[in-house]
């Protein structure tokens, strides 16, 4: 699980420089776009962005820029792979690694994906744009991004429950009796003591039932003097 949160780390690293990219990314696409031929069409797949760089885009920034986006599908893709080899999973993990796959496919159609908040990125485009065009590709990464901390967070609560900073504890290794507290055993003491006392004192009051002798009175005599 470490090397899963560690190389999502690296590739959020990796997505913070590309956001600051967006408009050289935006541009690029739009460039692309035209040298093609193909203007109508939105922007709706990692092989359509693919095929601007490889045959479309014949400047160097843009192309940078175009890499940047298809290496970080990449880096997601082989991510997918070390969540399934981290741990079998349940329906739920299952169900949110597939997503990815789905979303990371080169062919799959995102026209229709729209990032929600926390993420801005579809608001940083017209209107025009981010209904006609990129809405769907500057989506993609933030979604899956986020699915990918879900299985996370599932992961770590429901199916790794006894993990702890990288300890694993099994339930045979924890242990049926423990020391309790000197506080508690000082109370404990006290109580038993008080107990004995009472125990002492109720012991006490009997023998002296058993044994003390009824007191004799004196024998009755006329009133006068003695």
């Amino acid at each position: 699980m470490d090397e899963v949160v560690e190389t999502l780390r690296k590739i959020e690293q990796n997505y913070k420089l590309f956001q600051q990219q967006q408009f050289t990314f935006i541009r690029a696409l739009k460039l692309s776009r035209v040298e093609a031929n193909d203007v109508v069409r939105p922007v709706s797949s990692i092989s359509q962005v693919q095929c601007y760089n490889d045959h479309h885009c014949y400047n160097s920034r843009d192309r940078h820029v175009l890499n940047m986006f298809i290496s970080i599908c990449n880096d997601l893709r082989n991510l997918c792979q070390k969540l399934e080899k981290v741990h079998p999973g349940d329906s739920v993990t299952k169900g949110l690694v597939e997503k990815c796959k789905v979303l990371l496919n080169d062919s799959n159609d995102f026209t229709a994906l729209r990032a929600t908040y926390p993420h801005g990125v579809v608001n940083y485009l017209s209107l025009a744009e981010a209904i006609d065009c990129y809405a769907g590709v500057v989506s993609l990464i933030p979604i899956v991004l986020d699915t990918v901390r879900e299985w996370i967070t599932y992961t770590n609560k429901h199916l790794l429950p006894n993990v702890s900073h990288g300890h694993v504890t099994s339930e045979k290794e924890t242990p049926t009796s423990q020391t309790p507290p000197v506080r508690h055993l000082a109370s404990q003491t006290s109580i038993s003591n008080k107990n004995a006392v009472q125990l002492q004192e109720k012991d006490f009051q009997k023998y002296l039932a058993a044994n003390q002798r009824p007191q004799q009175k004196a024998p009755w005599r006329p009133p006068g003097k003695h």
